[in-house]
């Protein structure tokens, strides 16, 4: 398909002048661009329908537009219009004006938003600069040409009329898709001082489409990176899990380290980066991502950031249980949430996502665990899923044996009788385990161990209390104890329950 058209570029180009104004775009027509009009969201069909109705100028625009000379159907559909936001606003059902960098109009169509932006002008008075030359400010509406010439990429100021299905070209973005090269409008340094998250959506582009970055857009970036932390840490969040989401993140973390531009995105990701271990760890885990979305599988954020701090979480629950002496689930609680404290706020991670973080670290310690009720409700958690999936990725990264998740594969797909069977062996498993390691240590050495075992330990293995009749008379009376504690519980829960 993409040899169609290339060809049809070559053909259309050598019948076109090669200098053409930056005021007069070149049509396309669907002869040459072979758009298929399948892969318009019919949302944004109608969305333009209904201001081409007024009057007004509509057109798709940017990403959606090169996908679709790329024969790639499109995530999401943007609009351009010379309406105002209050002027669109009034011609569609349901929209809302967000924003107040940039003023934009969101319109609604059940679960899909259409974004739909007016032309900015070049120059106004009102547009503002921080010292550093990024826009804070911009609402100053233009022509079609200005917007055009505002856009970051050749290949994404691309206007597509669903009505006329011709295609508008201001800045030879057609050729340079056909060239399969991302090129900067206008100096490049000049615009990423006016947008630094254009040196990261240059990265992602070009991974993402396997496109090579022109010479002039490329030599600025490694300089340049240290503008990225005048960002706000919300949009380079956004940016970070598009960029990790995008179905390339391998390729994408690779060419972020190589122009220096990890450390600025994200302090974690560049830690993970400075040592081998946490490198091939985040390495794994993103193979890994863009495997499940190349199948069409989801990855929501959290689970993305969960293993970006994972490195973290698993040095601090190794300190708290050695040096600490923590049992070993208080252990992981603890280092979870001091992890999810200190970082958070440096990355502004949302607190939904920090909840489903928690809950997915915690299911690693209950996964570690085959016995008794446990196993039953770790099958029955929300977080199931999440949590095998990154129970797996431990396995492939040596942190827990490889049977483990085959094992929890196999119990959460068995009959309840299978089950029953596979509890008693990983129970039997824990028992000559424990025996053996009990051998090893003499009489006082054993009954000291034994008092110094956590209470939910001795709960999850049986056959503790029996085993230790030699201790002295402060361990005998501790395990006269536990019996009548334990027998109280289930009279206590069914007058509850009652």
């Amino acid at each position: 398909m993409f040899d169609s058209f290339v060809s049809r570029v070559k053909s259309f180009l050598s019948t076109q002048e090669e200098d053409v104004a930056v005021r007069e775009p070149r049509i396309i027509p669907k002869s040459v661009h072979g758009i298929d009009p399948e892969l318009v969201a019919w949302q944004a069909k109608r969305c333009c329908e209904a201001l081409q109705r007024r009057g007004y100028r509509a057109y798709i625009v940017g990403g959606a537009v090169r996908d679709l000379l790329l024969g790639v159907k499109p995530k999401d559909f943007d609009v351009a219009t010379d309406a105002t936001p209050e002027e669109v606003k009034r011609s569609q059902r349901r929209a809302i004006i967000i924003g107040r960098r940039f003023r934009l109009v969101h319109v609604i169509f059940g679960d899909e938003v259409i974004e739909c932006s007016t032309f900015r002008a070049l120059e106004g008075a009102g547009v503002r600069k921080d010292g550093a030359g990024r826009v804070i400010s911009d609402n100053v509406f233009g022509e079609m040409w200005e917007d055009a010439a505002r856009r970051d990429f050749t290949i994404n100021a691309l206007y597509y009329d669903p009505a006329t299905e011709e295609v508008y070209d201001y800045h030879h973005g057609f050729e340079d898709i056909a060239k399969k090269r991302l090129r900067m409008i206008g100096d490049p340094e000049a615009r990423y001082r006016e947008d630094p998250v254009r040196m990261l959506r240059a990265v992602r582009i070009s991974a993402k489409l396997d496109f090579t970055i022109d010479p002039k857009t490329e030599k600025p970036i490694a300089r340049m990176a240290g503008l990225l932390r005048n960002v706000p840490t919300a949009r380079l969040v956004d940016e970070a899990i598009k960029l990790l989401s995008c179905g390339h993140a391998v390729e994408c973390v690779k060419r972020l380290k190589r122009d220096g531009l990890s450390a600025a995105l994200l302090p974690v990701l560049n830690n993970l980066l400075s040592s081998p271990e946490g490198e091939d760890f985040l390495m794994l885990a993103l193979k890994r991502t863009d495997e499940r979305l190349a199948i069409g599988k989801k990855i929501s954020p959290f689970f993305l950031f969960g293993t970006l701090l994972w490195p973290q979480v698993l040095r601090r629950w190794r300190y708290n249980e050695e040096t600490k002496g923590m049992p070993r689930v208080a252990a992981l609680h603890e280092a979870s949430v001091d992890v999810l404290e200190t970082e958070c706020h440096t990355i502004s991670i949302q607190r939904r996502f920090q909840a489903d973080m928690h809950d997915l670290w915690m299911m690693q310690v209950k996964l570690e665990r085959r016995t008794g009720k446990s196993a039953y409700a770790a099958v029955r958690h929300p977080r199931y899923r999440a949590g095998y999936d990154f129970l797996l990725l431990r396995s492939q990264a040596g942190e827990v044996p490889e049977w483990l998740p085959e094992w929890w594969d196999e119990f959460a797909n068995a009959e309840d009788a299978a089950r029953e069977q596979m509890i008693r062996e990983a129970q039997e498993e824990a028992r000559r385990t424990g025996s053996q390691a009990r051998r090893g240590r003499g009489s006082r050495e054993e009954r000291t161990e034994v008092e110094c075992v956590p209470q939910h330990e001795l709960a999850a293995a049986e056959g503790n209390d029996s085993e230790g009749s030699n201790a002295s008379g402060t361990g005998e009376r501790r395990r006269r104890r536990r019996p009548r504690r334990r027998s109280r519980r289930p009279a206590q829960r069914e007058g509850q329950s009652e």
